[in-house]
């Protein structure tokens, strides 16, 4: 018995539907180096194992094992168990190596159809959701409610993004760094917290792991637009390349200077974040804009943060030091330092006591 009567698919486009190619481009890093594994995993499944029942249990393992980690830390402060972490980075481990089989047992039985990618990709786009989320939690990002919500809704920004573009196109594209490196990274995340603990990324924690992480968000944007964008705006322009993204490395360098001054915690957000987040959403927005263009606007606005968090935090400082950030603030009534001072006196005496002294003591003795 059928539980909805009205059909959501017109009769055209289940016609459509049964011509559609699957047409997909990668250049995806651990790819490569993964093929081996996942052509012999794909050997031990069950010849009689349907390809969507393997992408539902990865989906259900992934599921189960990240609301393990959220019922215990469902605020994202709290420090949940290092085996719930351990046991997330295995759910998703499992559930990436049978994704990336449910398409191989689906050539191997001769079962490939147009219902297995969608089954596929609508699987991704839940598994998007539970996946940011246990990764923020892993790290306690709960005490950074703004920045924990941009992580969540990005990640889910970009998978929506990855598929506008293959609307557009007609093929998806992975890039060198994609989808199989963020999960492995996420994974690799949730075996730090495993290992050392979630409070070892949190405010509140002494781990000297902290300041790495804002750094990250500079360093792996920088790789992940250099990789992908298809336009080589880093081979064509690199010097604005790297002053663009070099200023923002400057900002964070700053304020992890500061922090150590001031014995404080690092923040995780910047404004200067926003210059590389450009590049990020025009990249995934299929290049909607020339990316030198784009590239010319980063490089301000993160010239233009750069200075004004440095001006008021000199501002601050001198504010409550009482000083003047390139003048010496002389107390009233009394002149600048002049050669009659003790210091200088002191120096001129020494000089004219070593002139004074007798010749035979000036000459060194010859043997």
């Amino acid at each position: 018995m059928k539980l909805f009567k009205n059909k959501l698919l017109s009769d055209a486009q289940l016609k459509k539907l049964g011509e559609h190619q699957y047409l997909c481009q990668s250049v995806s890093i651990l790819d490569k180096f993964l093929q081996p594994y996942w052509s012999w995993l794909v050997l031990k499944v069950p010849i009689w194992l349907a390809p969507n029942s393997i992408t539902i249990l990865g989906l259900f393992i992934n599921i189960v094992t990240a609301l393990i980690l959220v019922w215990f830390a469902p605020d994202a402060k709290t420090e949940p168990p290092r085996w719930a972490c351990g046991l997330c980075a295995l759910g998703l481990f499992i559930y990436q190596s049978l994704d990336a089989i449910d398409g191989k047992q689906a050539r191997r039985t001769g079962t490939a159809n147009p219902l297995g990618e969608l089954f596929d990709h609508g699987c991704d786009s839940i598994s998007t959701v539970f996946v940011a989320l246990s990764a923020c939690i892993a790290v306690q990002l709960g005490h950074y409610p703004g920045w924990m919500f941009f992580q969540c809704f990005c990640a889910m920004t970009l998978f929506y993004c990855a598929h506008w573009q293959t609307y557009v196109s007609g093929t998806l594209r992975f890039g060198k760094i994609d989808v199989t490196e963020a999960q492995f990274t996420i994974m690799v995340i949730l075996l730090v917290s495993t290992i050392f603990g979630p409070s070892v990324w949190s405010k509140t924690g002494t781990s000297v792991l902290s300041p790495v992480i804002p750094f990250s968000m500079v360093l792996l944007p920088a790789i992940v637009i250099y990789q992908k964008s298809i336009q080589d705006i880093y081979q064509n322009h690199p010097s604005l390349y790297i002053l663009s993204f070099g200023l923002v490395a400057a900002k964070v360098t700053n304020r992890l200077v500061v922090a150590h001054m001031t014995k404080s915690e690092m923040e995780y957000t910047d404004w200067s974040l926003m210059g590389p987040a450009m590049l990020i959403c025009n990249q995934y927005f299929n290049t909607f804009i020339d990316e030198y263009y784009i590239l010319w606007l980063c490089m301000i606005w993160v010239s233009i943060d750069l200075i004004r968090y440095c001006h008021q935090i000199c501002e601050e400082i001198c504010d409550y030091l009482h000083i003047e950030l390139f003048r010496i603030p002389y107390p009233s009534g009394t002149s600048k330092m002049s050669s009659a001072s003790p210091l200088a006196t002191e120096t001129n005496g020494t000089n004219y006591r070593l002139n004074r002294l007798p010749k035979s003591r000036n000459k060194s003795k010859h043997f």
